[in-house]
């Protein structure tokens, strides 16, 4: 064997002795969900270990695989990312956590990073950007698109308090004041109390208007 091949074959059998960095990837669109587990897979230092389409499996599989870094979707039935990524850190803390998503809104990045997240970048980049956003999270740094990054810093902090989205987010389906109350545990009272307040944070007429402004704005 000549000095270059056996060079070629030295290299070769170091990556596959090299640790792979280990991703999970949460994302309910199978399709989607697929092609990006494909395209990362072919990339020599990256390994994805867990796929999961709904964010209540987020945790329990990641508790299972113990990925290096979670890939995660914000709108995921039945848990939003955000919330899966929130647990992710208290059960897991040495996963680092990628929001990747298809909504560029401000309150969306806001609550990411409140939420521990070491990136946030939309879906319609290239997986080889994708690939080098999750060795850079891995290394511990911050990984934010740039257009979004800027719109955050306009548009200013979600208005609404922790206690007012959760109770807009359980209204959102048009259940009545007391289906609500019992969804946060609170009086009914306290519950027009809070969407009162929703509404007029929003600036909108009615709860529904405000959840739609919410929603636009990524604050819930």
């Amino acid at each position: 064997m000549t000095d270059s091949a056996s060079q070629q074959t030295f290299e070769a059998e170091s990556e596959e002795r090299a640790p792979r960095i280990r991703v999970l990837l949460a994302e309910d669109q199978g399709m989607l969900r697929g092609a990006l587990a494909l395209l990362l897979g072919l990339e020599p230092d990256i390994a994805v270990v867990a796929e999961v389409a709904t964010g209540d499996a987020v945790v329990a599989r990641a508790l299972e695989a113990r990925p290096d870094v979670a890939l995660l979707d914000i709108e995921l039935p039945g848990r939003s990312g955000l919330d899966a990524a929130a647990e992710l850190r208290e059960r897991l803390p040495e996963c680092r956590v990628l929001i990747l998503t298809t909504f560029s809104r401000p309150g969306y990045l806001r609550r990411a990073m409140e939420v521990g997240a070491y990136g946030f970048l939309v879906k319609d980049g290239p997986v080889q950007e994708l690939a080098v956003a999750i060795r850079r999270v891995l290394a511990g740094e911050r990984v934010i698109d740039p257009a979004l990054a800027a719109a955050a810093l306009s548009a200013g902090p979600n208005p609404l308090t922790p206690r007012e989205r959760d109770v807009l987010s359980a209204a959102a389906d048009g259940a009545t004041i007391a289906d609500v109350a019992g969804r946060v545990h609170l009086s009914p009272a306290t519950v027009r109390n809070y969407l009162s307040a929703a509404i007029g944070k929003t600036a909108t007429r009615n709860r529904m208007e405000a959840v739609r402004a919410a929603r636009q704005n990524g604050w819930l």
